[in-house]
């Protein structure tokens, strides 16, 4: 087994990562030197997409603190209408610009500015799957996830994921969210929530 672990590492080149299925199934794109990146591992990946199918299918989909676009990029990939990639970090987001041209993605938008403040616009769409993965030292997990009541753009029965430090306290969750799936990875603590009937900044 030692060697076949070998040839695997040996075909992901340093600096990239895989997107596990779907039409650009094994392309490689590049990971930002960027301090504090942390893309999704091609095993969580592959579990949360299990969990969100086959509603991925024509999905309307928001990426905060994209980072690489693993997830964003593995969403459209297996067939999510449209992704919004939020990203702070320009060489990130320069990066991130990079992929989706390579890989012509279209439904793709990067809006390069602060998680907080593209929640705060009140133009946004609807969506049904947001992936809300902020680097772990910033702690913004709960805070995002007040914002994305307070926006009103979830969509009815929307699915948010939570990658969080396994080492910090649970999430609490807003009214009405409910976590469906949950699962830990090395220092990795992952899960889905339903967000049920919660929409328009909390109203039922």
């Amino acid at each position: 087994m030692p060697a076949q672990r070998s040839r695997t590492e040996k075909k992901l080149q340093p600096g990239r990562l895989r997107i596990v299925a779907g039409k650009w199934r094994s392309r490689l794109v590049p990971i930002a030197d960027v301090p504090g990146l942390r893309p999704t591992p091609e095993r969580i990946r592959e579990t949360l997409f299990n969990w969100l199918a086959p509603g991925i299918e024509g999905a309307r989909c928001l990426d905060l603190c994209a980072g690489t676009g693993a997830l964003g990029l593995e969403a459209l990939s297996r067939g999510a209408a449209s992704v919004v990639f939020v990203e702070q970090s320009k060489a990130a987001a320069d990066s991130l610009q990079k992929s989706i041209r390579t890989l012509d993605a279209s439904g793709a938008e990067l809006q390069r500015c602060a998680a907080q403040s593209y929640l705060a616009r009140s133009d946004l769409p609807s969506f049904d799957i947001v992936f809300l993965d902020p680097p772990f030292a910033d702690n913004l997990h709960g805070e995002l996830c007040r914002l994305l009541v307070a926006s009103a753009c979830l969509a009815k029965n929307a699915k948010v994921y939570v990658e969080q430090d396994r080492a910090a306290d649970p999430l609490a969750m807003p009214p009405g969210w409910t976590t469906t799936h949950e699962k830990t990875a090395g220092n990795v603590r992952y899960s889905l929530v339903s967000v049920g009937q919660v929409l328009q900044g909390g109203e039922r």
